[in-house]
Parts: C-alpha cells; structure tokens; sequence
C-alpha cells in the first residue's frame, strides 16, 4: 500500500468569505461538487484528533505539527460500521480524551454506536454538520468552498491544502486567505454549540 502523507492545511470560517471566494473562482474552474452529512464527535478534552462518522466510516484525522500557521494533519483510522468493540475501545476513545463506557455489545452499527455510546455519555456531544462542498485547484493544492451547517447553524468555510508546505504558503497570498485565522473544523464547531468561546468580533466577520 502506499504511504499516505500528512497534508499542511488551511482553513477559515466567516459568514461572508468574500475576496476569497471571488479569488478562488478566477483562479480556478469548480472540478467537483460534493454533499455530505457527517457526525462530529466532540470533548471538551480533545483538541488534536478530528473524528467524524461519515457514509457508515469513522473517519479519524490526528494534527502532527503547526508550522509557518498551517496546520500538519495525518490520518489515523477509517474503520467500517458495524465496529468491534474492541476497536471502539482501543482506537476510537483514546482519540476523544474521555473515559471508555462499559460495552456491552462484541460489536456495533452507527445508531447502536450513537444511541448506546455517545449520546448517553456525559463528557462528548454527537454534533450534525451537513456540507455542500465546492472543490478547486489552486497553486497545485487541493482548495475548497463550502457551505456548511452545524447543528442548523450556517457557517461558510475556505480551505487550502497539500502535502507541499511551501505551496499551501502560496495559494493563501494568491487568494487572500492569509488575512483570517487558521480554525479547523474542531474549534469552529466548538465555538459554534458553545464548547469553546467566540472570539472577539466574531459575530461581525469570523469564527
């Protein structure tokens, strides 16, 4: 199998993107659309692995490094529902930073999973975010529009990203996307159901 390389990422959230979103279309032809609904399982203790359950896969990203305000991330697990509780104990919950429930099933669908699991636990919350998603190419790096809902609550984000640092560096000027605030997607959801606070202003422009 191939290795696969953590990607340098860079992503903004606003209610209006503007030059951004104006830059990237004439930078860049829209060569894919796509629309998602995922599940986003979040702590309070967990600032470092993005874990989100999507198309009956939970899909597991862990954050290596920070550099030059990009963010480094790797992929730590994509594991296929129904799920082995022993997966669920040993992979899945040392990623969330709380303590593992008792389990009382060898293995679990995602609703077993939602309803027995996560929902009843006290310290993660089970957060809905459903995407529509519009990808370019800029700079040679992977770049996206998106429109996205939290919980019902709208939000537009921008993203570049590449395994090529330097690249990453580029596009943002290209763009103007280095003029906001690198936020990933678990801060941003954070703030927005009031795990983490708003910053300063961000009624006004981002979060």
């Amino acid at each position: 199998m191939n290795e696969i390389k953590p990607r340098y990422e860079f992503r903004a959230f606003a209610q209006n993107l503007g030059i951004v979103e104006e830059n990237m279309r004439r930078l860049s032809p829209v060569n894919q659309y796509r629309e998602s609904l995922e599940i986003y399982i979040m702590s309070p203790a967990n600032d470092e692995n993005n874990t989100k359950i999507r198309n009956e896969l939970m899909d597991i990203k862990v954050l290596v490094s920070r550099e030059q305000g990009l963010e480094q991330w790797r992929p730590r697990m994509k594991g296929k529902f129904p799920m082995a509780a022993e997966a669920i104990a040993e992979q899945m919950f040392p990623a969330f930073g709380v303590a593992t429930p008792a389990l009382q099933r060898d293995a679990y669908t995602v609703r077993q999973y939602l309803e027995e699991i996560i929902r009843p636990h006290r310290d993660i919350s089970a957060v809905n975010v459903y995407k529509q998603r519009y990808g370019y190419e800029i700079q040679g790096c992977t770049a996206e529009i998106a429109e996205v809902y939290i919980n019902g609550a709208r939000i537009r984000t921008a993203c570049l990203e590449s395994e090529d640092r330097n690249a990453v560096l580029a596009a943002m000027e290209d763009i103007r996307l280095s003029e906001f605030d690198n936020v990933n997607y678990l801060l941003a959801i954070k703030r927005v159901i009031g795990m983490a606070p708003l910053p300063e202003g961000a009624f006004y422009r981002a979060i």
